[in-house]
């Protein structure tokens, strides 16, 4: 392995290389954009850390080690901030069932005002995170959100509860586009699904965990407080704890990643240097914004996100309400909701495995939705069956659909480049999962309850449409990447260049902030 005093000893090679001609400088840029932005220097962070060329080489031992200290740190930490999020979106479905004050279509309107708040405010929280330090602002609205879900305990009417509902959507909706661009930002593409998956896979470990704490809290007699209330300061203070602990310990970008070392900084850049990601910008691009807005891919990414976002609103509001309509009482209901959170995690961990492992993100998001095309369409033919037993297996079997946004969020880590435009995405996708949730508290109305079949039919066919969405990216993909390929081996015939300076060019495109279709060497992931 090189030494920082080699990588120094190097950059006078790097520095006298930019000094080549403009004809030599012109070979190399792919597009005008290129060397614009070449000339001024607005790339990525990362270049006052390690320059435009690689000038130290790592050991595929140390980059093990190195990527061991990052999973230490970065997915746990990422995974207490979606833990403690999904609780306290989800907290008003154990509140439900344990006294909560709000029937009928004011409930539903209360389960709208979270994804409201979210809706309202994501363009702007995402490109206020960017102007700042990411880690910092995303523990400063976690502490913030924690105040305000105690603050439910306080309230009793209508009004109140829409507010507070409100608010929890605007700080919350900060979390998965910071979480998903630091996984970007730390780790290479085929691992990336994965890491993803280990913070999405809370979605299911908090309906396990909140099942039994609401279960346990159920039977207190409320003489002090109504349970409901309990359930809203447990679940704010955790909140509080854990925006303090990513204050402290959660890294901004690895150019910040203060318990790294400046060799591991370095290292940590030139692991994902080949995949020509990019890692952060503070600087607002409006031709970045563009692009992003013109992609066809990202319109079919909001699309399958609102596919998969209404049932989500539906069943995140509704789920304990359905199982309890076969029957059950509360406390029942509480614990046999439970399982299904178990499916949900083992379907997000095996399918962030498969995407990496294959190199594929829309086949993992089939397999999630067919199950739950099949759960779906046999609550709706067994409704009147009174077998139990069989609606409660297609109620877990529907859990699986979950982990498909967990894909669609590895997706935009994998297929987007230059920071603005990841930003714009991953604003829009959540833009979208806040209207889908919006759209989702309605399928539900109070006068289908108690089978609800309409909601039931409707994510049945929603999800169908899903899949050949999903078919339809993978395949533009596919055909980009050969139009990349013969575009390279035009610019190699053109150029004359080797295999080595091709290696070369695609290092010195690594941290300009180019876009994806900006940058000739960076590869889709179908």
């Amino acid at each position: 392995m090189a030494s920082i005093q080699t990588r120094r000893s190097l950059e006078k090679r790097g520095s006298d290389e930019k000094a080549r001609s403009a004809d030599e400088e012109k070979a190399f840029d792919a597009t005008a954009t290129v060397s614009e932005v070449v000339e001024s220097s607005d790339g990525d962070e990362a270049l006052r850390l390690v320059g435009r060329e690689r000038t130290v080489e790592f050991s595929e031992e140390y980059n093990r080690k190195l990527r061991r200290k990052l999973d230490m740190i970065i997915p746990p930490l990422c995974a207490a901030v979606y833990f403690t999020q999904f609780l306290d979106k989800t907290s008003l479905n154990y509140a439900s069932i344990m006294g909560f004050p709000i029937k009928g279509q004011q409930y539903n309107l209360v389960s709208l005002a979270f994804y409201l708040g979210f809706l309202v405010w994501e363009f702007p929280t995402v490109y206020i995170s960017q102007k700042t330090r990411v880690a910092k602002y995303l523990g400063g609205n976690i502490i913030i959100w924690g105040i305000v879900l105690m603050s439910h305990a306080a309230a009793s009417s209508f009004g109140a509860f829409f507010a507070l509902r409100f608010l929890l959507g605007m700080c919350e909706s900060c979390v998965a586009p910071i979480l998903i661009l630091l996984i970007s930002m730390f780790y290479k593409k085929d691992e990336q699904a994965t890491r993803i998956s280990w913070f999405y896979v809370m979605n299911g470990l908090t309906q396990v965990f909140g099942g039994f704490v609401a279960y346990g809290i159920s039977f207190d007699d409320g003489h002090l407080l109504a349970p409901y209330k309990i359930i809203y300061i447990l679940l704010g203070g955790l909140a509080i704890i854990v925006g303090l602990c990513v204050i402290t310990w959660l890294p901004d970008s690895p150019v910040h990643a203060r318990m790294l070392t400046k060799e591991e900084r370095i290292a940590a850049l030139e692991r994902v240097r080949d995949d020509q990601g990019g890692t952060e910008n503070k600087t607002l691009k409006k031709e970045q914004v563009f692009e992003a807005l013109t992609d066809i891919r990202t319109w079919l990414i909001a699309l399958t996100t609102l596919l998969t976002s209404i049932p989500n609103g539906g069943l995140s509001n509704f789920s304990n309400i359905i199982i309890k309509g076969f029957g059950y009482t509360s406390k029942q209901t509480l614990i046999l909701s439970t399982p299904g959170g178990v499916v949900a995690c083992i379907t997000t961990l095996l399918c962030g495995w498969y995407s990496d492992r294959k190199n594929e993100r829309m086949i993992p998001i089939i397999f999630a939705l067919i199950p739950t095309i099949v759960g779906s369409a046999m609550l709706i033919g067994l409704n009147n069956s009174g077998n139990k037993g069989a609606l409660l297996f297609a109620s877990y079997l529907i859990g699986t659909f979950g982990s498909a946004l967990s894909t669609i969020y590895a997706y935009n880590a994998s297929n987007t480049s230059g920071h603005t435009k990841k930003n714009t995405i991953n604003a829009l996708t959540l833009v979208m999962f806040s209207i889908g949730n919006i759209i989702g508290t309605e399928i539900f109305q109070p006068k289908d309850a108690p089978a609800y079949i309409p909601g039931k039919i409707a994510i049945m066919v929603l999800l169908t449409v899903q899949l050949f969405v999903s078919f339809l990216l993978r395949w533009i993909n596919i055909r980009l990447n050969v139009k990349k390929r013969a575009h390279l081996e035009e610019e190699k015939a053109k150029h004359g260049w080797s295999d080595e300076d091709v290696q070369r060019e695609r290092e010195r495109h690594a941290f300009l902030d180019l876009t994806d279709k900006q940058n000739i060497f960076f590869v889709y992931t179908a």
